[in-house]
């Protein structure tokens, strides 16, 4: 196994550990992902357990081709699954070692991670995503082009990180936790210390 697969393996098994704890109602709380609530969130992350790729392409297929609206459907179909499915999903062999085609481990650990914040951040708790795992999602974000597909342009700011040694880009410093950060690049609604650039 590859160091980016363990990480992968790793945090689905750490946000499994954190939704064992999770009361009941907070499984219809609001995440950060728009019309979704937690259980959609986890409902979606965890597909790869449930759904062949012959069967993931019968989605597509059946959705237009369209994986936006094969997203929404699947989540909301989904999402009524009983919560012990969805949380055995990541703990399954299948999610840990699946890596999406095209986006590989750095795609699957950007999944796990970013969709695990949409909940956690949502519910106003500490992310369970390690550092690591945090650092490599943000690199790849930042560094490997993966904001353009967030329709984020960040050739204009720098990013800085509050909880550990991490930065990029130059310009308008953006400042906060990294969790902070790979949300903020992902289009989500976060706060972040804006403060203009003064040179130096």
């Amino acid at each position: 196994m590859t160091k980016l697969q363990h990480l992968v393996a790793a945090e689905c098994v750490r946000l499994a550990d954190f939704l064992d704890t999770l009361p009941a109602s907070q499984w219809n709380a609001m995440s950060l992902c728009e019309k979704w609530r937690v259980r959609e969130v986890i409902a979606h992350l965890t597909m790869p357990a449930r759904y062949t790729p012959e069967r993931f392409a019968t989605e597509i297929a059946d959705s237009g081709g369209d994986f936006t609206v094969m997203s929404d459907r699947v989540a909301a179909r989904d999402g009524s699954l009983p919560v012990e499915t969805l949380i055995a999903g990541l703990r399954s062999e299948a999610m840990q070692t699946f890596a999406p085609p095209g986006g590989g481990y750095e795609g699957a650990l950007n999944h796990v991670v970013i969709h695990g914040l949409d909940v956690t951040m949502a519910l106003g708790v500490a992310r369970v995503a390690t550092d690591d795992a945090v650092r490599s999602v943000l690199d790849q974000l930042a560094w490997h082009g993966g904001a353009a597909n967030f329709g984020r342009d960040l050739s204009d700011v720098r990013l800085v990180a509050t909880d550990f040694d991490w930065s990029v880009g130059t310009g308008r410093s953006m400042i906060g936790p990294a969790a902070d950060l790979a949300l903020f690049i992902c289009n989500r609604k976060v706060q972040l210390a804006d403060h203009a650039h003064h040179g130096g």
